[in-house]
């Protein structure tokens, strides 16, 4: 039976064909509920087209793996919207029979526009953003796909951001792409 993978986020997750370049990397069925700006708690309302959709899906179709991503500076500016609503999604995933991996995303680019009018510092956000999906990885038993501690590694050196300095390069997708496939591989291998 093929592996099946479901992506739920925003422009992070679909930015660059990703959820193709993961069917590509992982020879899985690998399906997205995205909608540029939503947030994980959009994924749990019933009264949205998002919500709907992700709900049936998880009610009613088998999945491998649900991929979940935040709104980029959800988990620092909204922690209690976010912990509940991976805590919940968790659930619902593990009811499903899938394993939940958290795809953990970047700090702004060092330097950018959108990170100096937030005032905040690189590291700082790097940080935070990497404490808030370690604790709720932890305390759902998730599978992390830690692409925010990749891009602060490799920030220097590669080019991983679009010109906005806030959603991925081509190249900042691949390693974002590179980091959950691996997860999954590990997860497999654990269970052979």
């Amino acid at each position: 039976m093929d592996v099946r993978i479901l992506m739920l986020g925003n422009s992070f997750t679909f930015t660059n064909h990703m959820p193709q370049m993961l069917a590509q990397l992982t020879g899985a069925e690998v399906v997205h509920h995205t909608r540029g700006g939503a947030r994980l708690s959009e994924h749990l309302n019933l009264k949205t087209k998002l919500g709907a959709l992700t709900q049936e899906a998880l009610d009613k179709e088998h999945w491998d793996y649900v991929v979940l991503q935040e709104m980029s500076h959800g988990p620092i500016t909204a922690p209690g919207s976010f912990f509940a609503s991976v805590e919940q999604l968790c659930n619902k995933i593990w009811e499903n029979g899938a394993v939940p991996i958290l795809y953990a995303t970047w700090a702004y680019q060092r330097g950018g526009a959108k990170l100096t009018a937030k005032g905040w510092d690189y590291s700082e956000m790097a940080h935070k953003m990497s404490e808030a999906y370690h604790k709720a990885a932890r305390e759902n038993h998730a599978l992390l796909a830690d692409v925010g501690r990749k891009f602060y590694e490799l920030s220097d050196t590669q080019n991983l951001y679009a010109a906005d300095g806030v959603h991925p390069s081509e190249l900042g997708s691949r390693i974002a792409t590179e980091t959950i496939a691996a997860v999954i591989q590990e997860q497999k291998e654990k269970l052979r």
